[in-house]
């Protein structure tokens, strides 16, 4: 979203319009065609519009029904195709032309005879080139403007489609106006883009710890090398079956690398050390590449059993169904594609590098300058043998010695910097040789002894294990963690009826209060839902507005907290004002708390949403309670009189249409002005319908000798019309929500369910919590499934591989005692079990394994 506003204050009339007009054509039509833009909407300022009021009293005086002018409009305002003649060799188009040219001309229109004397319209009607009802306001750090909202086509990628609006952007910045500021007021891409990044390096960074602990423990960098290679190969590898999948690059997909790039090497280190060891007995009696075929044979059925219990873990997860199916498949898909090329990777390239490693060099200078010995060619060979020597020189140069003058030249800066760099190393290494052999010798003195109380250390393992699992309880859910994007709006909903200026009057005055708190950076707001391309039930037009606030970068979650209490407590103070906060949405949410009324009388159903409000609002839990079951907005009701209707020939329909042309309005034609069109609508004069009482005084039977008012033949009266009707399963619900003031989602349904039964409600009504609680007991339903799953096909894999029953059974003795880790994790850290921890568990149920197989 974009903002075009003033760099001055208080612009004219004429220049709000002018700016809607320069976001119309300039802006709007070169973003829209923009690959990936879908449409482009402006909304704000003042859109141009020609309107005919017309005098009431002086048609009816006249006998000119409102239709009359209308249709005299549409007749005399033509382009329109006429045809053609051939004349000779000559053809030509027929077009009839008769369009206004200006105001005046629209004014000069005749619209009636009477007593021989010709009716203009300006006899009759003002003709004013002014703008449309105003059914938004846009403000940009308090200053009105027109806001530019770019939607993406649904399969397009955001950050690219963002990426090429910003090129288009930067060129109409220098076409600018001097006084014209357009400025970016939201981008989804850049949260995006910076998620993006943060995984990135996340994955870099977790490649060079991983290669650096490899060099301490292995204490040469050849081998190091050697695995390091894996993670880039079986990333590159992956990016090909992501593609092949048709899996972009997105957070999800880019967190499932990052998770693997710690597991990639694993099964490198297994063959490599077996590899190195086959060596070491060998004694130098067996070559590096019998070393390597054997070593790699040996332990192939081990890293096989070890990634295949990986994806058993990780397959389920494709099929998850809920809020977690939605989030964490692409993961799931990519991890399994990096664990297939790491497997393959270990099992390939790996020994064919360590076949490599320390082998003497066999291919030398002299070897690709002297001619391999062969019988001296007689004959006609010996033309083709000196004929050919300056290709085969050539062939010989560019395959032969410069390959092995480029391999040389590597091989001594790698020899440089290995060198460089172990004697950098050298001190961390020796540092950690001795913690390291500390440990193994504790280790060592540990285990026999942990041997030697075998039933000791059992019971003290079940015990830690079982009090970890009584602790559940006492663990904080909620359905995800909430991605900080330094921004929150604030929906804000005055009584029905209320004016779109004043909404904007209490917008700017709260935007001007929060832009005086700490920690805040901009604010944009906008009053009425006329510029939204879709609007929910709850958005309920001139009434509603919503103000985003923008926090400084180095804003913290408690100084986004202080900031929204700040502005909750400013809202408390506003008479008949109802506020709800809420965060830009990636992935679509229902609100943290619904609470769902069900019943048929709509009675009973306002007076137990009303009450359940109040107790909910009483409670300091929960925050911005909002009831769908609201007053809707004063209408004036006309119910028209059928017989009064039928004595004068008239009928309803005819009736309201005329009513509706007089105070709405309608648009007779467009008015051309260059290259666009401008409405021209067509109504009664302001001072003659803003009244209740003029809306009686309208005549009904225009052209008749006795002119009939509208109160005559219908009752106009006051009433309020319907807020909104919400049905669930075909019966009437009344939808409560509310946000958390504090305290997690389990804790919050807990007080809400107290609530409810503290109440009391009628019989006839019936109440259920949904939102995201239902949200996550659908999502923890599904993934418990997938545990379950994944634990029975880590089994199978193993029992195949061991063709035992027995030692899968033992192995699996470690994912309880990993759990119980977890749990005590979470409980110091104070970390809820949201979906993400859940998926966590379910892939540590595959990694933890590994280390027992």
């Amino acid at each position: 979203r974009y903002g075009l506003s003033f760099n001055t204050p208080d612009p004219s009339v004429e220049a709000m319009k002018s700016l809607r007009i320069y976001a119309d054509e300039q802006i709007k039509r070169q973003l829209e065609s923009i690959e990936g833009v879908a449409s482009v909407k402006i909304g704000g300022a003042l859109e141009n519009e020609i309107q005919v009021l017309v005098d009431q009293r002086r048609v009816s005086q006249l006998n000119i029904s409102i239709n009359t002018i209308i249709t005299r409009l549409k007749e005399e305002n033509l382009n329109s195709a006429g045809g053609r003649i051939d004349n000779g060799n000559q053809a030509f188009l027929v077009r009839t032309l008769n369009q206004f040219t200006g105001l005046n001309e629209i004014g000069e229109l005749y619209i009636a005879n009477r007593n021989g004397k010709s009716i203009r319209l300006r006899d009759v009607a003002t003709i004013q080139n002014t703008y449309k009802e105003r059914d938004a306001i846009s403000r940009f750090n308090g200053k009105e403007g027109a806001e530019i909202a770019i939607y993406k086509e649904g399969d397009a990628n955001s950050v690219d489609v963002a990426r090429q609006v910003g090129i288009a952007l930067e060129r109409l910045q220098n076409q600018l106006p001097s006084d014209y500021a357009l400025d970016k007021v939201y981008d989804q891409s850049e949260f995006i883009k910076q998620a993006i990044e943060d995984v990135k390096s996340s994955a870099i960074i977790g490649g060079i710890l991983a290669m650096i602990i490899l060099y301490l423990f292995l204490k040469d960098f050849w081998p190091t090398l050697i695995i390091s290679v894996s993670i880039p190969l079986s990333v590159i590898a992956t990016f090909n079956l992501m593609y092949g999948n048709d899996i972009s690059l997105n957070i999800m997909s880019l967190g499932g690398i990052a998770l693997a790039v710690g597991l990639l090497v694993d099964n490198s280190i297994v063959v490599l050390e077996n590899i190195d060891k086959h060596k070491q007995r060998g004694k130098g009696l067996i070559s590096a590449a019998t070393a390597a075929t054997e070593g790699t044979k040996e332990v192939s059925s081990a890293i096989l059993a070890s990634t295949l219990t990986t994806l058993a873990v990780f397959v389920p997860l494709i099929f998850v169904e809920g809020i977690a199916g939605q989030l964490f498949s692409d993961q799931a898909m990519t991890v399994s594609f990096a664990l297939i090329a790491s497997l393959i990777v270990a099992l390939t390239v790996i020994p064919a590098l360590a076949a490599k490693a320390h082998r003497e060099d066999s291919f030398t200078e002299q070897d690709a300058l002297e001619p391999t010995p062969a019988g001296r060619p007689e004959g006609w060979r010996k033309i083709v043998f000196y004929v050919t020597w300056p290709l085969r020189m050539l062939v010989k140069l560019v395959f032969g010695i410069i390959p092995m003058l480029i391999t040389t030249l590597l091989i001594t800066v790698w020899r440089a910097i290995s060198t460089a760099l172990s004697f950098i190393f050298k001190p961390l290494t020796g540092l950690f040789g001795i913690a390291f052999n500390g440990i193994e010798k504790l280790y060592n003195v540990s285990l026999k002894a942990a041997l030697r109380t075998r039933w000791l250390v059992l019971g003290v393992a079940v015990a830690v294990t079982a009090s970890a699992f009584m602790l559940i309880p006492r663990l904080g859910m909620e359905l995800i963690p909430r991605m900080s994007q330094g921004e929150f709006f604030i929906e804000v909903t005055l009584a029905a009826g209320s004016r779109v200026e004043q909404t904007d009057d209490l917008l700017t005055r709260l935007a001007l209060y929060t832009e005086s708190l700490p920690d805040v950076d901009r604010t944009y707001s906008l009053a009425g839902t006329g510029s939204l391309i879709s609007a929910a039930p709850s958005q309920g037009g001139d009434h509603w507005g919503k103000l985003n606030v923008v926090l400084d970068k180095q804003a913290s979650d408690a100084d986004e907290a202080r900031v929204k209490e700040s502005l909750r407590e400013y809202l408390a103070k506003q008479a008949g004002v109802q506020s709800k906060f809420g965060y830009p949405e990636l992935f679509t949410f229902a609100a943290p708390i619904q609470i769902e009324l069900q019943g048929y009388d709509l009675a009973l159903l306002q007076r137990s949403a009303d009450s359940l409000q109040q107790a909910l609002e009483g409670s300091n839990r929960f925050a911005d309670v909002t009831s769908s079951l609201r007053v809707g907005n004063p209408e004036l009701k006309i119910n028209f009189n059928h017989a009064a209707l039928a004595r004068l020939e008239l009928d309803a329909s005819t009736a309201a249409k005329l009513v509706a042309a007089q105070i709405g309005g309608e648009v007779a034609t467009q008015y051309s002005m260059r290259d666009r069109k401008v409405d021209i609508l067509v109504r009664t004069a302001d001072t003659q319908r803003d009244q209740i009482d003029d809306v009686g005084q309208i005549i009904i039977n225009p052209g008749a000798e006795q002119p009939v008012p509208l109160h005559a033949v219908a009752e106009v009266f006051v009433s309020n019309g319907p807020s909104e009707i919400t049905r669930v399963g075909q019966q009437r619900v009344a939808l409560l929500e509310a946000n958390l003031r504090y305290g997690d989602l389990a804790q919050g349904v807990a007080e809400a369910e107290q609530i409810i039964r503290e109440i009391a409600l009628p019989p006839q009504l019936r109440a259920t919590i949904a939102g995201q609680s239902e949200d996550m007991q659908q999502s923890f339903d599904s993934l418990m499934l997938a545990l379950a799953l994944a634990i029975f096909m880590v089994y199978l894999v193993m029992a195949s591989q061991f063709e035992s029953l027995g030692h899968p059974l033992l192995i699996l003795f470690a994912i309880p005692m990993a759990v119980a880790g977890a749990i005590y994790g979470l409980l110091l850290t104070n970390t809820n079990v949201s979906v993400v921890v859940f998926i966590g568990l379910i892939m540590l149920c595959g990694i933890v394994v590994n280390n027992a197989i």
